[in-house]
């Protein structure tokens, strides 16, 4: 019956549906007070108070485009987007070397994948959602042509990196919550955030260039552009380093729009079997 609604939905124009979100954002923000707290605690803690009213509305928008993103045919959803500098993604692939593209929750995401599986195949990292009625949708969506999903297990890591070896990309979303042992304590707008090293150890073995991509969600219903961004180098090698400059670049990408991340995700949760921050970061005896 999801799936049903989703498709009816679809058919719908993305301006009115990015017009009914930003209603249902408000809907939820007065209503539920959980999520109205950590909506303004993370706002707040990034420095970004003042884009509250415009988070709310993004909110619901990225909620509300997802029937479209996901159940419309590939050629209706890819029409409404412009991608900017892809010649940097194409550089990287004719070199042979495969490609690492991170995008965070930032904009609407989910349209990325699929704007890249036009140009080459792309195997990207999913994690199957916790409610079974949801499998089908989610699978089925980003499961499209030149688009290949690998489990979060190690046989899905075992994946990406063959795709690596081939010359050719995959996509994670590096500011996801990893399960224990998948992560590190690195700071994140200023506080320690439990954070994914599959990144940095997928480069250090591949020698696979970082590429970061967003979606920028354009007013009134006109569509996204979508951006490529390479990855500034950093000093450091290792992968302690490496993690904490990727959540440096997801700060400096966020920066760009900063109204459009997901600012109500718990981003710095610890994970069941996760030490705390303040005691994982104390020396051992």
């Amino acid at each position: 019956m999801l799936v049903t609604l989703f498709r009816l939905l679809s058919k719908l124009p993305l301006s009115f549906l990015h017009a009914i979100g930003t209603a249902g954002g408000w809907l939820v923000y007065l209503l539920s007070s959980s999520y109205r707290q950590k909506l303004k605690e993370n706002l707040t803690r990034a420095g970004y108070q003042a884009h509250l009213a415009q988070a709310v509305s993004e909110s619901g928008k990225s909620m509300f485009e997802l029937p479209f993103i996901w159940c419309a045919s590939p050629q209706r959803v890819l029409r409404t987007a412009t991608i900017e500098n892809w010649e940097l993604a194409q550089a990287a692939l004719d070199a042979k070397t495969g490609v690492i593209f991170l995008t965070p929750h930032l904009g609407c995401f989910e349209i990325i994948a699929q704007a890249i599986a036009t140009k080459t195949s792309l195997t990207a990292l999913y994690r199957p959602p916790r409610k079974a009625a949801l499998k089908p949708l989610i699978e089925g969506a980003r499961g499209r042509h030149n688009l290949l999903l690998a489990p979060a297990s190690l046989a899905g890591v075992r994946t990406l990196f063959k795709a690596l070896k081939k010359g050719q990309a995959i996509g994670l979303l590096p500011d996801q919550v990893p399960q224990n042992g998948e992560g590190i304590w690195a700071d994140f707008f200023g506080r320690p955030a439990y954070t994914m090293t599959l990144p940095a150890k997928l480069q250090q073995m591949s020698g696979a260039p970082l590429i970061l991509s967003y979606a920028e969600r354009l007013p009134f219903g006109r569509g996204y552009v979508i951006r490529f961004v390479p990855f500034r180098e950093t000093e450091g090698h290792t992968t302690e380093q490496r993690t904490l400059a990727i959540n440096q670049a997801m700060e400096q990408l966020i920066a760009r729009c900063p109204a459009q991340y997901i600012w109500s995700y718990n981003r710095y949760k610890t994970p069941p079997g996760v030490a705390p921050a303040a005691v994982a970061q104390e020396p051992q005896a």
